[in-house]
């Protein structure tokens, strides 16, 4: 899973994905509403981009975790497809390094891909948003196709995930 950020003199401006909900984006597409209870779902992976030298760091630099509700582990553990009523987080948090080690900071943002193949036909069965720094109220996404589907259409053969199950 792949959200664009970014930061520039404190404010969070992000490209990402939305899930289903009574209002709209701009697109039209259903909002994605907030997940609840997702830090108690199944941890997928970590990751860390701490380095200008990434291509990503000015969007995505910071700790990562990923987490899937319990309709989509078996999916996440195969590689898809996933079926409708998956739910993925991303959970992008600033980063600290003091004597070698490499902590988590402040919370940027929840990214959330949601499937319903028929509320989101227009971008591959997903919906995506982003919270910022994980309000429920504060939503990032205001095109899912160019902030967050463009990018996720490169991985349709894995059902547009980017992030795979780590054992």
């Amino acid at each position: 899973m792949r959200f664009a950020s970014i930061v520039r003199n404190g404010t969070l401006s992000l490209l990402v994905l939305g899930l289903s909900g009574i209002a709209t984006h701009a697109t039209g597409q259903a909002k994605v509403p907030y997940p609840s209870g997702w830090r108690t779902w199944t941890h997928t992976k970590t990751m860390a981009i701490t380095s200008d030298q990434h291509p990503l760091f000015a969007a995505f630099g910071g700790v990562h975790h990923i987490y899937v509700n319990s309709v989509g582990l078996k999916a996440a553990k195969s590689g898809g497809p996933y079926p409708d009523g998956s739910v993925l987080v991303f959970d992008l948090l600033e980063w600290t390094e003091s004597g070698g080690a490499y902590t988590e900071g402040a919370r940027k943002l929840i990214g959330v891909m949601h499937k319903d193949s028929k509320k989101y036909k227009a971008t591959g069965g997903w919906g995506f948003e982003g919270f910022k720094g994980g309000n429920a109220k504060e939503r990032l996404v205001t095109d899912p196709v160019s902030q967050c589907y463009n990018c996720h259409e490169g991985q349709k053969e894995k059902d547009f995930v980017f992030s795979q199950y780590r054992d």
